[in-house]
């Protein structure tokens, strides 16, 4: 069986659908031959082997809006797709969804990974959303990644039949281990502390975590780059709480652990739907964390539970942020009965282990 995996990036490239991506092509190394097709961030193309497994890049002209310019990954698709028995794309891709329309063999069967609706871009959805339209139809299944998200999706509705809700997942191999001091960060061992990871961008909601900050006894730490890193900090030294408040940037995959393991609870404060998951609250999970999100209409809030492994607020409501933290750091009971729910959730919804045998069984039924 050759499976060709279509998206926009892959590693080195840092994100949560890429990673997604990375532990289906590598986790099922041996029972399917897996192909990925993406693009650079920028420059020339190439074609490697990363971790054993085949990934082709077009050459790209830079990311625009979100999306890699390239005039060669259409002619890429049509060919590599001539050779695939299954082509399985990951949406939103705007780039991979004209070039199959336009070049790709209409033979093979295809599979959707469907991460999130296009938020933000209005115009591009005028002129996308017949197309997006002709290749949802053409498609063989679909795979939402929650059931908000089927709920949700101004575009999924028409195909509910086709859709077969398969949640992202996490290495738990990979955390929930102790590690040994990574970071010295001067904090008295009796300070509470709660963890923010993520990339600073507009979605994340940061600047109401640093408002709610400001009613909380314990520290902060941000960790991730971005865009909005210089006017997050501005906004902390404009509210007076810089000695609360740690950007730690970007730091090593021991240091973020370490980071999971040394916090009291986790926040993922996001204000759009763009945040179609939040994969790093299931990392936070796996060390027992208790979670504080948003009510997002997407995959966010089926993560982490609220009243079971956490909170679940309104976006962009600073207040509800402060009470939802201070009400579990406050109440020992709560916190420890959020942490054993977290941990128990966590291994029974979302280990890799159980989306590589959903996807597997879904490319067996379609052969």
């Amino acid at each position: 069986m050759k499976v060709l995996q279509i998206n926009k990036l892959y590693y080195p490239w840092i994100g949560g659908v890429e990673k997604v991506i990375q532990d289906i092509a590598e986790g099922l190394q041996g029972k399917v031959d897996m192909e990925v097709l993406t693009c650079q961030p920028i420059g020339r193309g190439s074609e490697q082997l990363i971790n054993k497994v085949k990934v082709i890049k077009a050459s790209s002209l830079g990311i625009y809006w979100g999306m890699p310019v390239s005039f060669t990954f259409p002619f890429l698709l049509a060919w590599k797709s001539q050779k695939a028995d299954i082509l399985h794309f990951h949406l939103p891709f705007p780039l991979g969804v004209l070039s199959y329309l336009l070049m790709a063999s209409k033979k093979k069967k295809v599979v959707v990974t469907y991460h999130s609706d296009i938020v933000r871009q209005e115009r591009l959805m005028r002129f996308y959303k017949p197309f997006l339209h002709r290749f949802l139809k053409r498609a063989d299944k679909i795979l939402p990644t929650s059931p908000n998200l089927v709920k949700s999706s101004k575009y999924l509705s028409p195909y509910k039949d086709k859709c077969t809700v398969v949640p992202l997942s996490i290495d738990l191999n990979e955390f929930g281990h102790l590690i040994k001091k990574k970071l010295d960060l001067g904090f008295s061992p009796d300070e509470k502390i709660v963890l923010f990871v993520g990339r600073l961008n507009y979605y994340k909601g940061l600047e109401y975590l640093i408002e709610a900050i400001q009613e909380v006894e314990s520290k902060l730490l941000i960790v991730g780059e971005g865009e909005m890193r210089e006017r997050l900090e501005q906004k902390v030294k404009s509210l007076g709480v810089e000695q609360k408040i740690v950007f730690l940037g970007k730091v090593s995959g021991e240091e973020l652990k370490y980071c999971y393991q040394i916090c009291d609870l986790f926040v993922l404060p996001s204000i759009e739907p763009s945040e179609a998951f939040g994969i790093v609250q299931m990392e936070a999970m796996a060390y027992g964390k208790p979670v504080v999100n948003t009510n997002l209409p997407t995959g966010v809030p089926y993560v982490s539970i609220n009243g079971e492994t956490g909170f679940t607020v309104p976006p962009r409501d600073a207040k509800a942020l402060a009470k939802a933290i201070n009400k579990i750091l406050n109440d020992k009971e709560l916190a420890t009965k959020f942490s054993k729910n977290a941990l128990k959730r966590v291994k029974k919804k979302f280990s890799k282990e159980k989306m590589l045998e959903s996807i597997y069984q879904i490319y067996n039924e379609l052969m």
